[in-house]
């Protein structure tokens, strides 16, 4: 445990070991790190009585965040909160989950039993030790996106650690196949194309160009791997936030140089390209992601079953539409990062005997203060899937906004913490 300060935070790094599998304790154990963030301003008398707040990173496969300063919703929490940034498992400073250490796990069906316990209940049972190994009898959580999926998964086995609860864009499907989320977003993902395109018409035929031109023309990344159309339209995870979208138009103004008569796409653009286009600094959300909708059933490549209903997402369609957080097998053909993970992310695909995330009738008798923010626009966690879900917990308080999209925290985290803290409080008082 060391302790250092970050302008006006307090940090303090704390690792523990705990069970692979938390139903086997005596089995093999992995290090999950946290960080302790604290108002620096605080004495440690005032910070011993600090109420606790946890953080649930989005994701799967992010690891907490790295602050620099105490800006927005962080601002906001470490008025009145000790907050612990974790490192979900297989992330960040936790013991590591990527190509180089999977390899020594042995084979692909080796490697996926290995990361079958990587998801939102074995998330919540490393939060479970941590909030014991810190002495605090309850806590707050803070789940954003795929963070307030393992809220929901918290709420139905461990009810009674929670002071109070907080989501935003973490609303997912507590029952179903993934098959219902992905036409969802795909119909969301439309919708928010069309918006983009309305609001920068000269990029519909800009991007045409650039899909039209990669078909027929080889262009290499950094990496040393040609980029294919279909690669090249995940850039779509631009549509996903207020913060970003603008930042796609940037993206696409830099396409195109002229080269010995010949127009090529710059290296600026290959560049920012590859930074959007990798699973580099992140695997698991890439080999995790159909999993965490799965309870009993395999996702079987999901959003590439799906895809086949929509289209206009094609490639080789009139004017093709950008995709967002969609995962498809050829990723792990085309990834250098996710190339020597692909056996194992058909092994996790095909996978029938995964567990529970939610305990339903837990749920429905809720007792928790929970508020949950709804971005109505959302492309990640569909707004009538949301509200299903708030519909089935009992006292969960939704406030549904136009204003944001997914990435509402980054964009006024202050003003959203601030709002969702003081709904659950008038629940207390």
């Amino acid at each position: 445990m060391s302790t250092y300060r970050v302008k006006t935070l307090s940090m303090t790094d704390h690792w523990l070991t705990v069970p692979l599998n938390h139903a086997e304790p005596d089995g093999e154990h992995i290090a999950v790190f946290a960080r302790e963030m604290v108002a620096a301003k605080f004495t440690p008398h005032e910070v011993a009585a600090l109420p606790w707040l946890l953080y649930l990173q989005g994701g799967p496969g992010g690891r907490g965040m790295r602050p620099v300063d105490d800006s927005g919703w962080l601002k906001e929490a470490t008025k009145t909160f000790r907050v612990l940034m974790l490192d979900q498992r297989g992330t960040g400073l936790s013991t590591p989950a990527n190509r180089q250490t999977l390899a020594e796990r042995g084979t692909p069906f080796e490697q996926a039993d290995y990361l079958a316990h990587f998801r939102a209940d074995s998330i919540v049972a490393d939060a479970e030790a941590f909030r014991g190994y810190l002495g605090a009898e309850q806590w707050s959580i803070l789940g954003q996106s795929f963070g307030g999926f393992c809220a929901l998964t918290y709420l139905s086995v461990a009810p009674q650690s929670l002071r109070e609860v907080l989501m935003t864009g973490g609303l997912g499907p507590l029952t179903g196949h993934p098959d219902r989320v992905y036409q969802a977003t795909f119909m969301r993902l439309a919708a928010r194309n069309a918006e983009y395109f309305e609001r920068y018409p000269q990029d519909r035929s800009l991007l045409t160009e650039v899909v039209r031109h990669l078909a027929s023309t080889e262009e290499f990344l950094a990496t040393g791997e040609r980029l294919s159309p279909e690669r090249f339209l995940l850039v779509g995870n631009y549509l996903g936030g207020n913060v970003r979208i603008d930042g796609l138009h940037y993206l696409l103004e830099d396409a195109f140089i002229v080269v010995d008569g010949q127009r090529r796409l710059s290296d600026t653009f290959l560049h920012q390209v590859n930074e959007q286009v990798t699973r580099a600094s992140n695997p698991l959300y890439a080999v995790l992601h159909e999993s965490i909708y799965c309870q009993g059933e395999a996702s079987n490549w999901s959003a590439q079953r799906v895809l086949e209903q929509f289209a206009d997402f094609k490639p080789n369609a009139p004017e093709p539409l950008l995709t967002g957080e969609m995962v498809y097998p050829w990723y792990f053909e085309q990834d250098p990062a996710l190339k020597p993970l692909a056996a194992t992310a058909q092994a996790l695909a095909e996978r029938t005997d995964w567990p529970a995330l939610y305990d339903l009738d837990v749920l429905a008798h809720n007792t928790v203060p929970v508020a949950a923010a709804v971005y109505t626009d959302d492309i990640y966690v569909d707004r009538d899937i949301a509200l299903e879900t708030a519909g089935r917990v009992r006292g969960l308080q939704v406030w549904e906004t136009a204003d944001f999209h997914h990435d509402g925290l980054a964009d006024d985290g202050e003003a959203i913490f601030a709002r969702l803290l003081s709904m659950v409080r008038a629940v207390r008082a």
